[in-house]
């Protein structure tokens, strides 16, 4: 299938690493040019230069906080003065939810995952309303599902509503916006996080890992690049019919039925 993404440019949050980075380099190996967003800028000089290399793509590190207002404003410029717009907006750019957030940390939580989302997608939505088209994945998580943790619980839950709030709004005007909740998600930092909940737990890694393991219906993590190659489709022309609803990319949760 071709999903039509060859020439398109797109712009991915928490681009330097695990499900982000992933993202980004599904997007360029389809064809797109990639503008990886994160803090850290050498990790994000590394990962550009990688996924060119890799793609034969145009691919571009712009680093930026997404926690701030003025730091969103001037990578969307950057953005728009290299690629001369943009075209999809994929936001990952979060803390990893291992279980161990205490509730002091909601505000921030909330101002980088929530609102530095929506200043993103306030950035970059007007460039694809003037052109008719645009394609905005917002990337949540299953906490938005279960209780466990109230930070992480609250600002999935919260990325959903945003992102249907914006999927109403901009639909009309050719712009398609979704939340993928990924579940527990193997990437490069799974061993870190699978040792600070083994540690929380006082048990061991792979025990938490088996556990994990036992509530998914193919009975392991899925990979950021499984879930990277579900928001690649949305990001295409093909996913015109979904808009607003969530995409789960878990691997499915044993047990539950939604409907």
């Amino acid at each position: 299938m071709d999903l039509e993404l060859t020439g398109r440019r797109a712009v991915v949050t928490g681009g330097s690493r695990g499900i982000g980075l992933a993202i980004g380099r599904a997007l360029a190996a389809e064809g797109a040019d990639v503008a990886l967003v994160a803090r850290d800028n050498d990790a994000l000089t590394r990962a550009a230069e990688q996924v060119a290399a890799e793609s034969g793509r145009r691919v571009i590190g712009v680093p930026a906080d997404t926690g701030d207002d003025q730091s969103v404003a001037a990578m969307a410029g950057e953005v728009v003065r290299q690629f001369g717009g943009v075209d999809i907006l994929v936001n990952a750019a979060a803390t990893p939810n291992t279980g161990g957030f205490s509730e002091d940390a909601l505000e921030g939580e909330i101002n980088v995952k929530v609102q530095g989302y929506l200043r993103t997608a306030r950035a970059f939505a007007p460039l694809m309303t003037a052109q008719g088209w645009g394609r905005i994945i917002n990337v949540a998580g299953l906490a938005a599902r279960q209780t466990g943790s109230v930070v992480g619980s609250v600002r999935n839950v919260a990325v959903a509503a945003l992102s249907k709030n914006l999927a109403d709004e901009l639909g009309p005007q050719g712009v398609n916006v979704v939340v993928v909740h990924p579940g527990a998600t193997r990437t490069e930092q799974t061993t870190q996080v699978l040792t600070a909940m083994a540690d929380a737990r006082g048990t061991s890694v792979e025990e938490v890992e088996r556990a994990m393991g036992s509530t998914v219906s193919i009975g392991r993590l899925v990979t950021a690049q499984e879930v990277a190659a579900v928001v690649t489709f949305l990001a295409s022309p093909k996913s015109v019919a979904l808009n607003g609803d969530p995409i789960v990319a878990s691997g499915g949760t044993r047990g539950t039925i939604h409907y």
